[in-house]
């Protein structure tokens, strides 16, 4: 990620007002670091934490981390210069400080990120999940993290919590949101933003855990009063090489140094939930593991479960369903947003919920008097126009778009189902033929278009997807029609312009998302705006031919 000017304003907006300041000795000793002390024998108190130079403030310590392209300790000078108090960092970056003759103390750790974390928790007081008044919330999992941050927050406020939020779309710090660059802030935002919370009287928090933010420390020394995971399909290969190792990666969330409980649903389509549950009650202890067996799972993994969902309605778009415990108590629910995925989506919100302390019938009344799961999430199944149904949706990986696309399945009438959407550039190449597959078996239209090609070249990209779309319908998929179309807001007008009122449009992969990543320029473009244009449009040339 490249910083701008901006990024130090938003590390300002999100400090809290009262540090706890520590001397570079007290760092040592919660460190372990080998001190290097200053030339001059001089060390300022410690204030705060920063891993960019350009977000240093007075009194920071600069983490100066070895990058992909870049040491951090680079830019020492530049972070001094701001009135950085001392530098952590590891033998190379120290080497680098003493040629750079940057005058700071310099704590050396063999592995400095893994200390960014608890450093930051003990100057910024965070000391989330120990009692001091902020229910703490964690989802983990390839999909559906967003959504069930959104629900848990939801049932939250409905509860009468003041509650913050920290995820891919926004972090809201009570009533001031704060653009998210990562689906989880790097840690010393993250410990930050947890005091900044308390400090405005914010009494619950739910946060996004992504596979990157465990492997790379981001939340490291919080304490979670209840960690949910969703799923885990492919994704992220790129980072982890195999599922196995994403699976890893997403375990070390189930852990006693991060979790006091957790809730796993029970997926009949991947064997990972299992797996989790059971590492899970390895590491956390069987009766601070709840699950959660869906509709079509199993008959051994519903009988094993803690909760089973035990009758499905479909209500408007949405659905109501029934949650029947072993033991015999129920919760009935209901959640606006169309999909068997949201099903699960609210079903595990709900049982966080009721994990973190909360009686059941105290939870009950809540769903039943505020509706708090038909909350809109934006970009997850947005719905954007009607007659033809039109959603925006951030699907962007194989089990997503299915999950999507069968969502908006007409079922009882001659709808058809259009879906336009592309594949991720310098991302996992192998799911690009395996979406353009899925794509082609559960839509009527197969528009493949650029999602964010970053820097590699886009064509390519909708190729590999497109062939991928073409075999299927070779081998008898359902699709009639595969179309490669750009530019996306080409693609999206394209697909409007074939829609009649009973079928169902879905532009997945970007979501929320405002700009559109081509060679490095991020040209402004939303999926929304471009969809409820060409809805506008159509409907204004449908008025004048009357």
């Amino acid at each position: 990620m490249v910083a701008t000017a901006q990024d130090g304003a938003d590390a300002q907006s999100m400090r809290p007002s009262r540090p706890v300041p520590h001397t570079v000795e007290d760092l040592v000793g919660l460190t372990g670091a080998r001190l290097v002390p200053a030339a001059s024998g001089t060390a300022a108190p410690v204030t705060g934490v920063a891993l960019n130079s350009r977000e240093v403030q007075a009194g920071d310590l600069y983490a100066a981390l070895p990058g992909a392209h870049l040491h951090g300790a680079r830019f020492a000078a530049d972070a001094a210069a701001s009135g950085a108090a001392a530098v952590l960092t590891d033998p190379e970056g120290a080497r680098e400080v003493a040629g750079a003759g940057v005058d700071l103390p310099v704590l050396v750790s063999p592995e400095p990120r893994s200390w960014v974390g608890p450093v930051a928790a003990a100057l910024y007081d965070s000391h989330p999940g120990d009692g001091t008044g902020q229910d703490l919330f964690a989802v983990t999992g390839t999909n559906g993290k967003t959504t069930t941050t959104y629900f848990t927050t939801s049932i939250l406020r409905a509860l009468g919590h003041t509650t913050g939020l920290i995820g891919t779309i926004e972090i809201l710090a009570g009533d001031t949101p704060i653009p998210s660059r990562l689906t989880t802030p790097e840690a010393p935002h993250v410990h930050s933003l947890l005091a900044l919370m308390r400090e405005r009287g914010i009494t619950a928090t739910a946060m996004e855990v992504s596979s990157h933010a465990l492997e790379f420390h981001r939340v490291d020394g919080v304490h979670y009063d209840v960690a949910g995971f969703t799923n885990l399909t492919q994704d992220h290969l790129d980072l982890h090489g195999s599922m196995a190792e994403y699976f890893e990666a997403k375990a070390q969330l189930f852990t006693r140094e991060r979790t006091r409980r957790a809730v796993v649903v029970l997926s009949p389509d991947e064997p990972w939930s299992g797996a989790m549950a059971q590492r899970a009650r390895e590491n956390l202890g069987a009766s601070a593991v709840t699950t959660v067996a869906l509709r079509g799972s199993d008959t051994s993994a519903a009988e094993a479960a803690d909760w089973t969902l035990r009758s499905l309605t479909r209500q408007g778009i949405g659905n109501s369903f029934v949650l029947q415990h072993a033991d015999g108590r129920v919760l009935r629910v209901h959640t606006g947003l169309p999909g068997d995925f949201n099903v699960a989506n609210a079903a595990l919100a709900v049982l966080m919920v009721l994990d973190s302390g909360v009686a059941l019938d105290r939870l009950q009344a809540a769903l039943d008097e505020h509706d708090p799961l038909t909350a809109s999430v934006p970009g997850r199944m947005e719905l954007v126009g009607t007659e033809p149904t039109s959603l925006v949706d951030f699907a962007h990986n194989p089990d997503a778009l299915v999950r999507a696309l069968r969502s908006v399945d007409p079922r009882e009438d001659d709808g058809r189902v259009i879906v336009v959407f592309g594949a991720t550039g310098e991302r996992d190449t192998t799911k690009r033929p395996v979406m353009g597959r899925v794509a082609a078996e559960e839509a009527d239209v197969v528009i493949v278009t650029d999602d964010d090609p970053h820097r590699e070249d886009p064509g390519p990209i909708r190729e590999q997807v497109a062939q991928g779309a073409r075999e299927a319908v070779a081998n008898g998929a359902r699709a009639a029609e595969v179309l490669v179309i750009a530019p996306r807001a080409t693609a999206i007008r394209t697909a409007v312009r074939m829609a009649r009122p009973a079928d169902s449009i879905v532009v997945a992969g970007r979501g929320h998302e405002t700009a559109q990543d081509v060679n490095g320029v991020d040209i402004p473009l939303d999926d929304r705006v471009e969809l409820r244009d060409a809805l506008a449009e159509m409907h204004m040339q449908t008025k004048e031919q009357k």
